[in-house]
This record gives structure tokens, C-alpha cells and sequence, in this order.
């Protein structure tokens, strides 16, 4: 059982078990992302590498003792395991992952619908939101992808809450009665009609596209087909360094990274 599982059975376990996934966080802000397996060395910026073997028992939140520095043994949170996670396509941001969860409805017992698996950053942190008694139906029409996404959802010990399926555009879904469906792939217009008879009435349906010409289309498409609240956003994410008398914003920021267009089926 990962770390991630419990916390949807009995609370978080106090201490690291041998399958547990561990942040190991540094001052500098470098991190790495590991999972406990006996034997396993972790190789670090600043020093030998490490073998987790001395971990296991230990609380979450110890210090590490390295060569030229000192870590800590973090809990990851579900920004870490989205923005770590192994990845051959880009990954939704937290940021955005967050809103749409919440503006969505997305809670546990909900049955998702996701269009366009990729590398699984987004399936993982809807898994989490329906378990421990929905279910995630993610869809792609690549194969090869899917396999990097089941390795980054097992290793958040989410596997049992994403059903993955294959299949190409246009073609009919095998299930309906979806509370809420999410695209996130170029062409979404063209899936509009077969997603609205997958949905309840009343179910949320999210477009994630990163340019103005796709929202504009995919706008025009959802308010034909009869969908109401059509409504688009960008949410930008600036970091603040806070110090004592000299807090100001960082240089760097992230900006735009999705458009996130909404809209409700009618029933």
C-alpha cells in the first residue's frame, strides 16, 4: 500500500514503509522524487548516493544527513507527483488542475471521463479527487503514451481508480453517465456531440487548449450543441519570495500554460 492509499483508508501513516513514495528536499530547492525499494541508491547533487534502506521507519519529515548538505524526507503532495512525473507529453499544471477540479464538481464517487491520457499528470490528481469510490475513464488514442501514464499512476498507488481505454476520434464511447467529461486534446469540437449524450444532465464538460483560435471554435461548438455557462479563463501563477524587508515577486513565472473553457449539459 502506498503512501497516497492511505490516506484514503485510515489517515497517514506516521512513518516511511518499504513502496512508499518520498520527496527528498533539499534548501536549495532541488528535490527528487523516490520510491522506497530495498537496495535502491539515490544519487544527489551533494554528496554520495543515498540507500533508502535507512529510510524505511523512519518519520516523514527527518533529516538527512549528506556529504556537503542535509535533506529532508517529505510526504509528496499531488503538485510534487504531477510535476515529477515521468513525461514524453506536456503535463497539466497544478494550477489549472486545482480550478477545474473544483469548478468541475470532481469529488469522491464521481465518474470522470477524460479525453486524451497523455502522460497521466492530470489523470493522477482526478484518480485522487474520485477515490476511494468513483472511478476515472481516461481515454487516448496513442498507445505508447498510456504506458508512461499507468507507471506514474501506480507509483501514486492510484491504479485502482483509472480504468484506461484506447480509442481513436469520432468513435462512439462504450459507457455513459458521466458527472463531468474533460478534453484535453486539439480538436475537441469535434467530440462534442458524442461526449453530450455520454453526460448527465447537469454534468460539467472542460476543454483544456492553449490557444485563442481553439477556445474560439470550441466555444461556438458548445453553445450550438445547446451546452449553457459556456465561460473561458486563464489562471497565471506568480511566486512571491518572502523575506524579511526585501519580499518581492520572482523574476519568473508561470504564465500561460491552458485556456479552460467550461460549459454545462443541459438535461
Amino acid at each position: 500500500m502506498s503512501t497516497l492509499e492511505q490516506t484514503s483508508e485510515v489517515g497517514y501513516a506516521p512513518t516511511i514503509q518499504e513502496g512508499d513514495v518520498v520527496l527528498l528536499w533539499f534548501e536549495d530547492d532541488v528535490t527528487y522524487l523516490v520510491q522506497v525499494v530495498l537496495g535502491r541508491r539515490v544519487s544527489i547533487h551533494c554528496g554520495k548516493p543515498l540507500l533508502v534502506d535507512d529510510w524505511i521507519g523512519r518519520p516523514f519529515a527527518s533529516a538527512v544527513e549528506c556529504d556537503h548538505d542535509k535533506g529532508f524526507l517529505l510526504r509528496p503532495t499531488m503538485e510534487d507527483l504531477m510535476m515529477k512525473a515521468s513525461r514524453e507529453s506536456g503535463v497539466v499544471y497544478p494550477k489549472d488542475a486545482a480550478y477545474l477540479m473544483l469548478k468541475g464538481g470532481i469529488r469522491s464517487g464521481a465518474k470522470v471521463l477524460e479525453i486524451g491520457t497523455g502522460s497521466g499528470s492530470l489523470t493522477m490528481a482526478l484518480a485522487q479527487a474520485v477515490a476511494p469510490n468513483g472511478m476515472v475513464h481516461t481515454f487516448d488514442r496513442r498507445t505508447d503514451l498510456p504506458k508512461n501514464a499507468r507507471k506514474n499512476i501506480a507509483r501514486a498507488g492510484l491504479s485502482d481508480y483509472v480504468l484506461f481505454c484506447e480509442r481513436q476520434a469520432g468513435e462512439p464511447l462504450p459507457e455513459s453517465g458521466f458527472d463531468v467529461a474533460i478534453l484535453d486534446i486539439p480538436t475537441p469540437w469535434e467530440e462534442v456531440e458524442i461526449i453530450k449524450q455520454a453526460l448527465k444532465g447537469g454534468a460539467k464538460i472542460v476543454s483544456l487548449n492553449p490557444t485563442f483560435n481553439q477556445i474560439e471554435k470550441m466555444a461556438e461548438t458548445l453553445r450550438g450543441a445547446g451546452f449553457l455557462g459556456v465561460e473561458c479563463l486563464e489562471l497565471l501563477e506568480r511566486a512571491i519570495l518572502a523575506r524579511e524587508g526585501k519580499t518581492r515577486p520572482v523574476q519568473r513565472m508561470v504564465s500561460h500554460t491552458e485556456f479552460l473553457l467550461f460549459g454545462t449539459r443541459p438535461a
